[in-house]
This record gives C-alpha cells, sequence and structure tokens, in this order.
C-alpha cells in the first residue's frame, strides 16, 4: 500500500491499530492486552476471568492514580474495547455457550509488536538477517529450476563443499561461532518464533473473511439452487486452497511430524544451555516455544474446522424447499443488511429505524381450554376485638439473614488449583473455615456440580466441622458426614501437545 496523504489519512480514521495507539487509554489497552494473551500465548478468554483480571488491573492503577482515575467498571472497558468503533478485541459465543468469549484482533497484535520494538535494544544484528536473505533466495533460485543439469551441478556443488568441510574437520579445524554471532541469532530467532504466534491470529482472521464473502455469494444470489450449487461448490475448497491455506497446511504438516518436534526439542535445549545464550536470560516460555504453536496452530485449525461445517450446513439447507416464502423474506432482509453496511461502514450504524415489521399473532382459545363457571364465593366477616399481647420479641430477628457469595468461593476453590491438580472439600475448609454454616457447605456442593470438575468418592467418607452460635450466643460445632468430594483442575489448560482433529482443510 502507498504511504501518500490519503492512504495515512483513511488508516488514522479506521484502522484498529492507529485507533489505539492515539487512544487516551492505550497505555492501559496495550498493558493489560499483552500480559494477559501475548506473553502466555493465550487464544480465547471467557468474559468473566478477563473481567476479573481487569478488575484487579483497575483496583492497583486507581491506588496509584486516585480513585476518579477509570471509573467505569471492567465489563464496560472491554466491551467498549469491543465495539465496531474500536476494535481492539474481538467478542463471540461459542456453540453451545451463552457466555461471551473475548480474543484479540489481528491489528491489536500488530500495534503491540511495534510498541514492543519501541524499546532500546541490546544490539542490532545484520549478519544473521543477511544470511537469510541469502538462504531465502537460494531456495527461489533451485525451487524455481526446471534444468535437470543445472540442478546436478548445484548438487554436485554442495557435495564438494561439505566433502571440504569434513576434511577440514577432520585435520582438526573446527569453525566456531563467537559469543556475538550466537547472541545475535538467538535474538533473531525469538523475534521470528514471536511474530509467528502472532501470524496465526491474521491468519484465523483471513479466514473468517473467506468465509464471509462466500456466505455474502450466497445471500445475494438470485438464481436457482442449482445453480447456486453449480456456483459454490467450486468454492467450498477456497480457504483451503487460496494461498494462506496452502502454506497453513504445509506449517501444520511439517510441525505435526513427531520426528520434527523431537529435533526442535533437543535443538532448543542445547542451544538454551550454552554460556552465551543463557547469559541473556531468556524467557522461561523459550523452552517450550514449539508446544506455544502446536496450541494456536490447532486453534486456527479448529477455526477453520468450524468455518467448513457451517458452511456445509449452509449450503445443504433443505428448508427454503419447505417454505419459499419465508426464504424470500430472509434475503430480502439480508439484501438489505448488506446494502446497509457497504453505505454505512461497519462502524457507523445508520440513524433511525431501518425497516419495520408488522407484528402478527393469532390468538388461539380452545372451547377445552375455557374454565368452567364457578360460583362466586362471598367471605363471612365478623368483628373480632384485637388482644394486646405482653411478649416483647426483638424485630431484629427478621433482618439476620444469610448470605453465601458463590464468587468468593470460587476464588477459594481457583487459588486452591493453582499449584496442584486436586484438591478435597475437607482441605479447603480446613485452609478457610465456613463463616456461613451449613448454607456454605451447600454451595460448595453446588459449585462443584456446575462450575468445576468433581468427582465423588463414596468408599470413602469425611466429617465436615464448623463453628455455630445458639441463642444464647454460645459457640458450638456442628458437623456434617458426607462422602469425599475431591474437586480437579480442567485438564484443558494443561494441554501442550496437538489433539486429532475430526475435520480439517
Amino acid at each position: 500500500m502507498p504511504l501518500d496523504y490519503a492512504s495515512l489519512a483513511a488508516l488514522r480514521t479506521y484502522h484498529p491499530a492507529w485507533r489505539l495507539l492515539r487512544s487516551d487509554h492505550a497505555a492501559l489497552v496495550a498493558s493489560f492486552l499483552h500480559r494477559v494473551f501475548v506473553l502466555p500465548n493465550q487464544r480465547v478468554m471467557a468474559a468473566a476471568d478477563l473481567a476479573e483480571l481487569l478488575e484487579d488491573e483497575l483496583y492497583a492503577l486507581r491506588l496509584q492514580l486516585g480513585d476518579s482515575a477509570f471509573p467505569k467498571a471492567a465489563i464496560d472497558y472491554l466491551n467498549d474495547w469491543a465495539a465496531p468503533d474500536k476494535g481492539w478485541l474481538r467478542k463471540f459465543y461459542k456453540s453451545g455457550t451463552d457466555e461471551a468469549q473475548f480474543d484479540l484482533t489481528p491489528a491489536t497484535e500488530k500495534a503491540l509488536a511495534w510498541l514492543a520494538q519501541l524499546a532500546e535494544r541490546q544490539f542490532v544484528g545484520t549478519e544473521s538477517r543477511l544470511l537469510t536473505l541469502f538462504d531465502l533466495l537460494k531456495q527461489m533460485r533451485e525451487g524455481s529450476e526446471t534444468d535437470p543439469a543445472a540442478r546436478i551441478a548445484e548438487l554436485q556443488r554442495k557435495r564438494n563443499e561439505i566433502d571440504a568441510e569434513i576434511a577440514r574437520v577432520v585435520a582438526g579445524d573446527l569453525p566456531m561461532l563467537d559469543d556475538t554471532a550466537l547472541r545475535e541469532r538467538f535474538q533473531q530467532f525469538i523475534q521470528g518464533a514471536r511474530e509467528l504466534l502472532g501470524d496465526f491470529r491474521e491468519v484465523e482472521h483471513n479466514f473468517r473473511q473467506l468465509d464471509r464473502r462466500v456466505r455474502e455469494r450466497i445471500a445475494l444470489w438470485e438464481g436457482g439452487k442449482g445453480a447456486l450449487l453449480e456456483e459454490i461448490m467450486g468454492e467450498r475448497d477456497a480457504i483451503a486452497d487460496s494461498d494462506q491455506g496452502k502454506s497453513f497446511r504445509a506449517f501444520w504438516d511439517f510441525l505435526l511430524s513427531s520426528r520434527r518436534q523431537e529435533e526442535l526439542g533437543d535443538l532448543l535445549e542445547q542451544v538454551l544451555a550454552l554460556p552465551a545464550v543463557a547469559a541473556l536470560h531468556p524467557d522461561a516460555r523459550t523452552r517450550r516455544v514449539h508446544y506455544d504453536w502446536l496450541e494456536a496452530g490447532e486453534h486456527t485449525q479448529r477455526t477453520v474446522a468450524s468455518l467448513s461445517q457451517q458452511l456445509r450446513r449452509f449450503l445443504d439447507d433443505q428448508a427454503w424447499l419447505e417454505n419459499r416464502r419465508i426464504m424470500d423474506i430472509l434475503h430480502g432482509i439480508e439484501s438489505k443488511a448488506l446494502a446497509l453496511r457497504a453505505h454505512w461502514g461497519d462502524g457507523w450504524p445508520p440513524a433511525g429505524p431501518v425497516m419495520e415489521i408488522a407484528e402478527a399473532r393469532a390468538d388461539i382459545d380452545l372451547a377445552m381450554e375455557r374454565p368452567l363457571f364457578t360460583p362466586t364465593v362471598k367471605p363471612l366477616l365478623r368483628s373480632l376485638a384485637l388482644q394486646a399481647g405482653d411478649e416483647n420479641i426483638d424485630p431484629a430477628a427478621l433482618f439476620d439473614q444469610v448470605l453465601v457469595d458463590p464468587a468468593q468461593l470460587v476464588r477459594h476453590i481457583r487459588h486452591a488449583l493453582q499449584d496442584k491438580t486436586q484438591t478435597t472439600l475437607s482441605e479447603l475448609v480446613a485452609s478457610r473455615p465456613l463463616t456461613h454454616g451449613l448454607a456454605e457447605l451447600v454451595t460448595y456442593l453446588h459449585l462443584g456440580s456446575e462450575t468445576f470438575n468433581a468427582v465423588v468418592d463414596e468408599d470413602h467418607p469425611e466429617v465436615i466441622h464448623w463453628q455455630a452460635q445458639t441463642e444464647n450466643g454460645q459457640s458450638i460445632t456442628r458437623s456434617a458426614r458426607l462422602p469425599r468430594v475431591i474437586f480437579l483442575a480442567s485438564q484443558a489448560a494443561k494441554k501442550h501437545g496437538a489433539t486429532d482433529q475430526q475435520e480439517s482443510f
């Protein structure tokens, strides 16, 4: 894209990355999203978990900057960042759930990467980059050579160079890279590894755009279904046959090879053990960066498979054959929506009503549903004199209600599962005794059935004790005997390898 005035002015106005950089809250948005998504390679996060982390961040900032800083709630900021006029987060709902999910957009990833490059580097390596450029040119030249004689000559030249190097090593001449060259190449590897993780979000975004364009063609189709299928069936593999699809499939096949994974693991162990590299104090996640690649690639693979399934169901839908009138109405709504989006843009909703639909309903009153006649009952009223009582009752007992906050219990269980894979209910009660008695115990059991993975061991009963107060204010010990309840940590968060996919490109 040319960097002329018109192009840059349009980017400054509409591109989410530029809008993030010139935002008043750019420091908060960039630092929080980088810490939560980029550093741990987190692809998707539930709205409740992300809001809890942001609330902690806002609380710490208010202690430093004052209570007036960032006055809105955390979930309001998240929804604002995901709005079309911002575009820094992607808000969506997984199939079968009603809880919102958040993920970074490719534009935000680019802005964070650019901000990270502003930091002053220890040194700028140029030798390794120059060698990489030479290797790329050689690969393109050799990969496009059609003359067999030229290829054979090139292979013989490489063989002669290898034989000469073997002879030098046998003679005791061992050329070694100095510490500067090792550090330069390691920094280039770290930068490339981080950029590769960022590319996955852009690849996934491009796949969604391809799927969106195919759906637009289907929505605007005015011919018969036979012609539609003939037109679209050639594009069912448009995602896989695109340049990004072919490149991603080649990368995925390369990384899924067990031999390649072992080779990557061995190379990382050997390189990180070098004194020159260890002196740079690399991040601990560098040792498992190939697992991060697998996890990010697997998430992209699941997205592509889901898009393919949705498109296939969209094409195979037979409902329009049963009621063509309904399909015509829906087709008109989709066409008008696309026309409005093309006229107003993604971030500019039109003012006023877009269209009106008359409310249509039928009042059905079956004869058997009508109630039978019931004679009116006239109550008999008797005049009774009120008698004054002499017993003094404290009305404060009406306000003595027990309130158990499930969110606090959830945080307590999550804190207990941070450094181990399972914990029992008795251990949780021992670390933080019950303050609301039986009501709090029942709430723990309810969380075990809906929020966390829990196992009930009938063969090992346990006795849970807690302190309670009698009406006289005396403290007594109460107990409940129940089977052992074990809370388990989620195994999905601990998976580092690739899983089998039911459907790929």
